[in-house]
């Protein structure tokens, strides 16, 4: 005990060098930033004491409960019930006499925190030290003369486990004694100091050195992975989505043409390999993963396309969950996609792919046979080209127009997401930052559009899921892709010059023409092949895609005669429409110059006395022999009113009325006269109050209708919102926060109405209505007839109508 006496003799020689001094009774908060305490590998600024049946309680997380899990010291604290706190700071060098009591201190004291304890009488029972040495810690305890029991107990607690116990007798504590109370912490586990744990469940060995510093030593290499029992598999896992392939070592590749890459082969499943064919979609110069192509040592080729289709050997067949046998390899699908297996010596190979993104995993012994993409880090991404699968002319490199829309910085914050909660549960098993280096690379040079921005995000979550088979819950609603489903291209078979995406101006899903295919027919404005003219005949054939880019339905088109329609080729989707001698559709014959001309038109179906809007552009094409002329009569429309306020007083409430159309409901500024829109463009109009308290009374949205006059009682009526509640015909009417405040919102795609060719007027009708619980909120439902009445009983009887126009 000779050292101990020597280090108070020391701490003597400070008393009067105190930095802060508190006192406590029962309990207390004190402040410990001056002299902060590492405690088995956490260091602590604040401790918390406690008197607790005859027991002293010095914790780090929280004043001592039982059964919480906190970081505490328990100690015999004999009579004493109140205390102090003083901070004393003073080198304590190594070699000293703590030192050599304990060798395994490596750093100098810093400092001591020391807490006297006394009784009701205020003598002295006991003090306890905490001493700071770098990453290591002290603890001392010394006993006075009115210290009745026989012995000292130290109960080290971590997480409210007991790491360590210690007993000592008065004879030893009224001299003084320390102890060490430095050790390590690890993935939540605690080890003491100049330790060694092996793990063989995990295939690690931890060390905690002499200094407090823990290390973990894995015996898998970096594509291995522990099965549990002690030994290290392969688990290796590729991600390809976009144009980039994240590889087996986390490596990222780019793919900037539009041809075939070899995926995956390994001499560990013979004759089996995986290639990744890549196409354009909205630009010409980005690609993306379309297609996946195994080859098997069979000769057998088994294709997994756009729409979770499969082809084997050129011949499509249908899949479900329940697997599939061809070959080798066991074929599935459900909503994720089609997933292939193959098994062969120990080793497995699966690939999932849902239209956008392939996820490669392998699992097996020991083994480091991998070539493509996915595997050798040795050959270039030229090498891996696979010229026999790619299409003539694929390595052609286009630069387009930059496009103004992209934000780079904003599209970085969003990549980033992967570092934050709630995909923190996989970073320490996949590494978030490949995939943000490919998220970022696609949407600085392509705009997020067609849900490409949660692509990114949705590849992250299902490699960490087939990789570790962990689940992160909450990240759709979280990061706002609540609306995102991969599998909306599900079961939708598009051509080859098409791809699967969402419509800018509807909204909807649907074939898109692919940049290139339709850069073709943009410089002329058509929209497909020439005239092809035969002995008194004629076809023109048109390709859907480009027809649709225009909001054309090419179902309502017919030739003169209007049994003579469009016949859609179900494999490349071109609509063809001819007339020959036989069946002459209406076609007028007329002679020029000695020339006999055939002529016929494309245009669109006459409606019936039933229909009242279309949200289809018209069409007149004229087509002959000679001379084809596309007439396409584009209904763009500018709004007449972008905005329209009415000053409205109603009894008591004198107030603004504001009704303005929007582009999109991110954007904060209205449609200027001057812009166009589309028809089946879909628009967002918002009802907004001024000078009403939102505590007293909401808007309510009753009703808003569409006629072709200006008065509300126009000829023709068409209903966008009734009784609160979206048009129950009309899928594309979308009503948000109808009488949960002063203001409201509604979507719709755009029309004309048949037989006209001039303004369409929005009215609405929009009621006060004084707030009782949720009455004022639209109930759209059986429940509708209730809420009317008791709507009436608060509802303002003034309603305000206001009005908003479009012109074609």
């Amino acid at each position: 005990m000779f050292s101990y006496i020597i280090y108070l003799a020391a701490l003597s020689m400070l008393a009067g060098s105190a930095a802060t001094s508190q006192n406590f009774s029962s309990s207390g908060e004190m402040n410990i930033t001056s002299c902060p305490i590492t405690y088995y590998g956490q260091m602590y600024e604040k401790v918390y004491v406690a008197f607790n049946a005859s027991r002293f309680a010095v914790c780090f997380k929280g004043l001592y409960k039982p059964g919480i899990k906190n970081d505490c010291i328990l100690m015999s604290g004999g009579t004493a019930d109140r205390g102090g706190l003083a901070v004393l700071a003073r080198e304590i060098p190594t070699g000293s006499g703590v030192h050599r009591l304990l060798p395994n201190l490596k750093h100098a004291g810093k400092c001591v925190n020391v807490i006297p304890l006394k009784d009701s009488q205020q003598s002295e029972i006991e003090q306890v030290e905490l001493g700071n040495f770098g990453t290591q810690a002290i603890l001392a305890i010394k006993t006075y003369s009115g210290y009745t029991h026989v012995d000292v107990e130290a109960d080290a607690q971590v997480n409210g486990l007991t790491v360590s116990k210690q007993i000592f007798q008065t004879n030893e504590t009224n001299t003084g004694v320390i102890t060490d109370i430095s050790g390590c912490r690890l993935s939540g586990e605690v080890y003491k100091t100049n330790t060694t744990v092996r793990y063989p469940n995990i295939c690690s060995t931890v060390t905690c050195d002499v200094s407090g510093v823990a290390t973990a030593i894995s015996d898998c290499g970096p594509l291995e992975h522990c099965d549990g029992n002690g030994s290290c598999v392969l688990n290796h896992m590729c991600t390809a989505t976009g144009s980039t392939v994240i590889d087996f070592a986390g490596r990222v590749h780019s793919v900037q043409d539009r041809c075939g890459y070899m995926l995956f082969r390994s001499s560990l499943i013979p004759g089996f390999q995986v290639l990744g064919m890549f196409q354009e979609r909205r630009r010409r110069d980005v690609s993306f993963m379309e297609r996946v192509m195994l080859e098997l040592a069979s000769g057998v080729q088994i294709s997994l396309e756009q729409g979770s289709r499969v082809l084997v050997n050129n011949s499509l067949v249908k899949l479900s969950a329940t697997a599939m046998m061809v070959d080798s390899v066991e074929l599935s699908k459900d909503q994720s996609g089609v997933t292939a297996k193959i098994s062969a010596f120990n080793y497995t190979a699966s690939v999932l792919f849902d239209g956008s993104t392939a996820l490669i995993h392998m699992k097996g012994p020991r083994g480091t046979h991998v070539h493509g993409l996915c595997g050798n880090p040795s050959r270039t991404l030229s090498e891996e080209k696979v010229s026999e699968q790619s299409p003539t002319g694929c390595e052609t490199q286009y630069v387009d127009l930059v496009d103004p829309t992209i934000n780079c910085n904003a599209t970085t914050k969003w990549c980033n997401l992967l570092k934050q909660a709630p995909f923190t549960a996989c970073n320490m098993y996949i590494d978030p930052e490949p995939f943000i280096a490919a998220c970022t690379q696609m949407l600085c040079n392509y705009p997020p559009v067609d849900g490409l921005k949660c692509q990114f995000l949705e590849a992250y979550i299902r490699s960490c899921s087939i990789h570790h088979n962990i689940t992160v819950e909450g990240w759709k609603s979280q990061t706002g892709c609540s609306a995102f489903r991969q599998d909306s291209c599900q079961d939708r078979f598009c051509s080859d010059h098409e791809f699967c995406g969402v419509r800018s101006y509807s909204g909807r899903t649907g074939c898109i023409c692919r940049a290139i295919f339709a850069s073709k027919y943009q410089s002329t404005s058509s929209f497909g092949e020439p005239t092809a003219c035969a002995h008194k005949a004629a076809s023109l054939t048109l390709a859907k895609c480009l027809l649709e880019d225009k909001a054309i339905d090419f179902s309502v088109l017919h030739l003169n005669d209007e049994a003579c329609k469009g016949e859609m080729d179900n494999k490349t989707h071109m609509v063809t429409f001819n007339f020959d001698s036989n069946n002459p559709c209406g076609t007028v014959v007329m002679a020029n110059n000695s020339q006999i001309i055939y002529k016929n038109t494309i245009m669109t179906r006459n409606s019936s006395t039933f229909d009242m809007i279309n949200r289809h552009n018209p069409v007149h094409i004229d087509f002959s022999c000679f001379y084809s002329k596309p007439d396409i009569k584009n209904l763009g429309f500018k709004l007449k009113d972008s905005s329209v306020t009415q000053r409205i007083a109603s009894g008591e409430w004198i107030y603004n009325l504001t009704m303005k159309a929007y582009s999109s409901p991110e954007t904060n500024e209205a449609f200027q006269v001057k812009d166009d829109v589309q028809v089946d463009q879909k628009i967002w109009v918002k009802l907004k109050t001024e000078g009403l308290d939102d505590k007293m009374v909401v808007a309510v949205t009753d009703s808003c209708w569409a006629t072709d006059q200006p008065a509300e009682t126009g000829t023709l009526r068409y209903d966008l919102i009734i009784n609160g509640c979206p048009n129950p015909a009309d899928s594309t009417v979308k009503v948000e926060d109808n009488g949960w405040g002063t203001s409201n919102s509604f979507s719709f795609n755009t029309f004309q109405f048949i037989g006209t060719n001039g303004q369409v007027f929005l009215h609405c009708k929009v009621e006060l209505c004084v707030r009782k619980g949720n009455v004022c909120i639209p109930r759209c439902g059986q429940a509708e007839r209730r809420r009317r009445s008791a709507l009436s009983k608060n509802k303002d009887e003034n309603p305000a109508l206001i009005q908003l126009a479009w012109t074609y």
